[in-house]
């Protein structure tokens, strides 16, 4: 056995662990959205993750190492990042855990359609099906006609498009700027605006809610990292379906903590965009299916976690040089 093969259990360890803290945070999320603004709620956990992500990015002597190559699709990816990371923060405050994701997993559909105009990516017959097919699991999840709408299910719907074009960004530009550079932007984008927001929102905070405010930045951080490792032990194709294993840990923490349990329809729905998603990550695995793989190399589908680590390890976020170590 490899030594590449022998650590794939260890990648997927490692990404169980990922998800497992990204779906708690979530539920953090869920938890605080009920008393305070999101946008405060953003303020506090981004703050408290540019700290570490900043202390460890000065370690870095490059001189030209934070200056953008395309400053426009910066720009451009840190208004969706934001506008993705809002939406988001809202929709947990005020759906079920799970509905939630069930919208957000339409991200990688959306991913393959952004990347036709945008990358140059050719979609043949079987992908153009399965993205269909996802849409209309969603639609099931929604169930025109007979569920009453909010606008925490518009939320969910904008954090998905947001999203798949932050993600079809990054991966237009991911070959010639730093992952530095695709991450420290969005973030002080994020933290400025947020900043500008609080006398507006603003309500004083007791010391238990900051202190959950300030896990979610920083467990938001960790899990990034776990994701990292997964990809270091484990093939793109193995890794980046786990992330649809969110879903169980919503259900469990939906149960566990706010009395919640996903409906037949919800059930449904999500494994049909799950089951889409899953195919359109393995015809992407095909070098004559899709030279780009936008979803397998943009496989995280948090917005508030930096770009996804791709498979190539020189070309991974934060390599054990780049953090110092």
């Amino acid at each position: 056995m490899s030594a590449k093969t022998s650590s794939v259990p260890l990648g997927l360890l490692f990404a169980v662990l990922a998800f497992a803290i990204f779906s708690g945070h979530d539920a953090i999320v869920k938890a605080v959205g009920s008393r305070y603004s999101v946008f405060q709620i953003l303020f506090f956990a981004g703050l408290f993750a540019f700290i570490p992500i900043t202390l460890m990015m000065s370690t870095d002597k490059a001189v030209d190492n934070f200056i953008p190559h395309r400053p426009w699709l910066i720009v451009a990816r840190s208004v969706f990042n934001l506008i993705a990371m809002s939406a988001a923060f809202y929709a947990f405050s005020v759906l079920p855990l799970a509905e939630v994701y069930a919208l957000i997993f339409a991200t990688p559909l959306l991913i393959t359609a952004l990347a036709v105009p945008l990358l140059g990516e050719t979609i043949r017959l079987r992908r153009g099906i399965a993205i269909l097919i996802g849409l209309a699991g969603v639609m099931v999840v929604l169930r025109p006609g007979t569920t009453e709408y909010n606008l925490g299910h518009a939320a969910a719907l904008t954090t998905a498009v947001g999203g798949a074009f932050g993600a079809v960004i990054v991966r237009k530009i991911g070959n010639t700027e730093r992952s530095a550079v695709i991450i420290l932007y969005p973030m002080l984008a994020s933290l400025i605006t947020m900043a500008a927001l609080q006398p507006l929102v603003f309500i004083p905070p007791t010391l238990t809610d900051m202190t959950l405010m300030a896990l979610v930045g920083l467990m938001a951080i960790v899990a990034q990292f776990f994701i990292i490792a997964a990809y270091r032990n484990a093939p793109a194709t193995i890794i980046a379906p786990m992330q649809y294993s969110q879903i169980l840990w919503a259900i469990l923490y939906g149960y566990l903590f706010f009395d919640e349990l996903p409906d037949m329809w919800v059930g449904i729905g999500s494994a049909i965009v799950i089951a889409s998603g899953l195919y359109i990550v393995l015809r992407e695995s095909k070098l004559e299916v899709s030279q780009t793989s936008p979803v397998l190399r943009n496989p995280n589908m948090r917005p508030d976690a930096g770009p996804s680590p791709r498979p190539k390890l020189h070309e991974e976020i934060f390599t054990m040089e780049e953090l110092g170590q």
